[in-house]
């Protein structure tokens, strides 16, 4: 299954939704997470609070691509798109295992294939970089094989690259 979360106006709900299974708007219309943990210990991937968010967990852990469309702020995801994937800590349990020779937490879904970042907006090569290495750590705390980061001068270039 392929998921994009985009942070887009309206105007390109129909040219995401045609490539892809599930597509969530970051449009800031949720609430933030409260870090209350609920969606690891008292009801697994399932957020406690009953938004558009509320199954957040279980759409991103099912999803084999997942494809993250952000305006740049300073070499990290928009404000909106942050509260979404804040709001996913569910598809890992706090358990803790070793991937990688690092410790990460246990992933609740199993591996995916590609976290993939779009990003637009004015870009420094500093913030590109900041990009590419969040991206491939997101990449790696979530089970996803491989990231990539494609940045955009324009939006007209989006449709290619989804």
């Amino acid at each position: 299954m392929k998921m994009i979360i985009h942070d887009l106006d309206r105007e390109y709900d129909d040219v995401i939704s045609a490539r892809c299974d599930v597509m969530l708007a970051a449009d800031g219309k949720y609430a933030p997470c409260r870090g209350c943990f609920q969606c690891w210990t008292r009801h697994p991937a399932e957020c406690s609070m009953k938004d558009k968010l509320h199954q957040v967990c279980r759409l991103m852990g099912q999803a084999d691509e997942l494809v993250i469309i952000t305006e740049n702020l300073y070499g990290e995801y928009s404000a909106a798109v942050k509260n979404v994937l804040d709001r996913s800590i569910g598809t890992s349990t706090p358990f803790s295992t070793y991937r990688g020779r690092q410790m990460h937490h246990t992933l609740r879904y199993g591996k995916h294939d590609l976290w993939k970042v779009i990003v637009y907006g004015d870009i420094t090569e500093q913030e590109k970089e900041t990009f590419r290495t969040l991206a491939g750590r997101n990449a790696v705390n979530d089970g996803f094989s491989r990231s990539e980061v494609v940045f955009l001068t324009d939006l007209t270039e989006l449709e290619g690259t989804l």
